[in-house]
């Protein structure tokens, strides 16, 4: 439930409309949609062995600061609660506050104190423990599952015949070549990945899972395939009764595949069901993300009380608040979209040397006992029925490929965002060393 959780947000009932517009034909959008697929899919078998190897709290902070050193972890954990994470819940309590509104009729200037109160909310459950938190994760996981099964449901019984996945495309959108079809593929491929991300969070709590050596690998695994699923067939659901022209011109498609199918009725369960999967990807990101505040303040380069639990509800308390905090800042200051445009490749940065970073446990395991990367809890993990990576080294090299195509895309398509964003990270080095120093732990 939180693999899943923490990849279907809102972006399978947008980004279609995106990749629409920029390939040739449906056949091309699901391939492209089958080939994104197949990279998660490569990245969570990549975690899975990673998780095995350190199921500890922080996930691919612990995995960064083992491989390549505390200054990129602590990067990593600086992007994600100054933007990646703390802006991703502004905004996603920002499009929960704006569907929940129009549901219950009442007026758009409420948005700003429904989404703090979201915030609050959801935080406050995460305090008193992991599992309320994932109870509600659950709960909410059924309901934007429910939600999109309708959607397929209604799609794949409902549409009319003279809507069929092979009819041609508009002309405007023919692009004819292999080239052709390869430039729309890659770009395809960036909205993709990012609408199929999220499922490397669950990493973050791997301390409080129940066997996690055996467990986080599996669910990582059956989580992303299940989505790839999932998202396939809602893509075509949406080209059998939209169209390729049709998806491409929507700005909201799965709301007018449900009411060119069912009428209001249709409009309003859909807006229901993004309500609830907002809603569940909020709480997931709000449980997961205090984890990494507290491997930080662990290790002496944040805040020492970040890594203190609560001596009843056993949770990262005070980072939750800070962390609560900080997201209505951003969310009471409007900035949080262009904020997160900033980073967002940074994100991907941080996923490339994540897996890469597995080379390098692997070489320190090849080299015997006496490497870094062989004791400690699952640490070695190289012999027995262990959780492995099928295909090493060519599965994360592929992931580490995808994920530098995915960085030189974001920036050459907006070099601004991608030197600003540059610009935030590197605001984190000072404070790095500042930490460093203070806690006498050395810089390197």
């Amino acid at each position: 439930m939180a693999v899943i959780g923490g990849i279907i947000g809102g972006g399978i009932y947008r980004t279609p409309a995106a990749v629409a517009e920029r390939v040739g034909s449906p056949r091309l959008a699901l391939a492209a949609w089958v080939v994104g697929g197949v990279i998660a899919l490569v990245g969570a078998f990549c975690f899975g062995e990673l998780g095995r190897r350190r199921p500890s709290a922080g996930g691919g902070y612990v995995y960064l600061r083992e491989t390549w050193g505390p200054l990129p972890a602590f990067l990593y954990g600086w992007a994600l609660l100054l933007v990646i994470a703390t802006g991703a819940i502004a905004a996603v309590a920002v499009t929960f506050a704006n569907y929940a509104l129009a549901l219950a009729g009442l007026s758009p200037g409420l948005t700003v104190p429904v989404a703090i109160g979201a915030i609050a909310l959801l935080s406050g459950i995460n305090y008193v423990g992991v599992k309320p938190a994932a109870v509600t994760q659950n709960v909410f996981t059924i309901l934007k599952l429910a939600a999109l099964a309708a959607l397929i449901v209604a799609g794949l019984v409902l549409a009319v015949p003279s809507t069929v996945l092979h009819q041609p495309p508009p002309p405007a959108t023919d692009r004819g070549g292999v080239v052709g079809v390869v430039v729309a593929l890659g770009a395809a491929l960036v909205p993709i990945l990012f609408t199929y991300g999220g499922w490397q969070q669950t990493n973050f709590i791997a301390e409080e899972i129940i066997e996690p050596e055996r467990n986080l690998p599996r669910a990582l695994v059956l989580g992303v395939a299940g989505v790839v699923i999932v998202y396939l067939l809602a893509n075509v659901a949406y080209l059998r009764v939209l169209g390729l022209g049709g998806l491409a011109r929507s700005t909201a498609p799965a709301a007018d595949v449900m009411r060119a199918l069912l009428g209001p009725a249709g409009g309003t369960l859909i807006a229901a069901g993004i309500t609830a999967s907002t809603f569940g990807f909020l709480n997931l990101v709000i449980l997961v993300t205090p984890r990494v505040l507290q491997a930080m303040a662990a290790d002496g380069v944040f805040l020492p009380r970040l890594a203190v639990l609560h001596p009843r509800f056993r949770t990262p308390a005070l980072a939750i608040l800070v962390q609560a905090g900080w997201a209505t800042v951003l969310t009471l200051s409007g900035t949080f979209a262009q904020l997160v445009d900033y980073v967002a490749f940074g994100d991907w940065i941080f996923f490339g040397l994540t897996v890469a970073g597995l080379f390098i446990y692997r070489a320190r395991e090849a080299g015997g006992p006496g490497g870094r990367g062989g004791g400690g809890r699952g640490g070695r993990g190289g012999a027995g029925r262990a959780f492995r990576v099928p295909g090493y080294p060519w599965t994360p090299g592929l992931f580490v490929l995808a994920a530098l195509y995915v960085v030189a895309s974001s920036i050459l398509a907006n070099p601004r965002n991608a030197l600003i964003g540059a610009g935030l990270l590197a605001l984190g080095v000072p404070v790095y060393l500042l930490a460093a120093r203070y806690s006498g732990r050395g810089v390197v």
